[in-house]
């Protein structure tokens, strides 16, 4: 399983992939499972909603597309996804990038993210990539 964070996520459904490296590209397209947490959906609606991103759809139609378009699994927020986003090394406090943090380990996942920070997490050893 490989977890996308939701910027990741985000380029990668809307053709943008030239802001991912090539062997991101080339393990996201053999990869057996590519999910993304419910927490990104919220992500997503917000910053379009702030002007921060643009859908070439409406959101909800986006949502169809980049979800069951490009088979990219929609992932729950379990209760032990929420413990486990609590009980993380206390790095930064985002709670959205937590909670997509604690969904790659507790799925046994690996994490596809550009974002400096999450480097930071112990528990992320071995696990996140670029």
């Amino acid at each position: 399983m490989i977890v996308l964070d939701t910027h990741v996520w985000y380029w990668w459904a809307c053709d943008q992939q030239v802001r991912l490296s090539a062997g991101l590209l080339e393990t996201l397209a053999v990869a057996p499972r590519v999910g993304v947490s419910a927490v990104s959906c919220f992500e997503i609606a917000l910053a379009q909603r702030r002007g921060r991103i643009e859908l070439p759809l409406p959101l909800r139609d986006w949502f169809v597309e980049a979800l069951e378009g490009s088979q990219v699994e929609l992932l729950p927020l379990t209760p032990a996804i929420a413990a486990r986003a609590v009980e993380l090394t206390d790095r930064h406090r985002d709670p959205f990038d937590r909670i997509i943090i604690a969904t790659a380990i507790e799925l046994d996942g690996k994490l596809a993210s550009l974002d400096g920070a999450f480097g930071e997490y112990p528990e992320l050893a071995g696990r996140l990539f670029a």
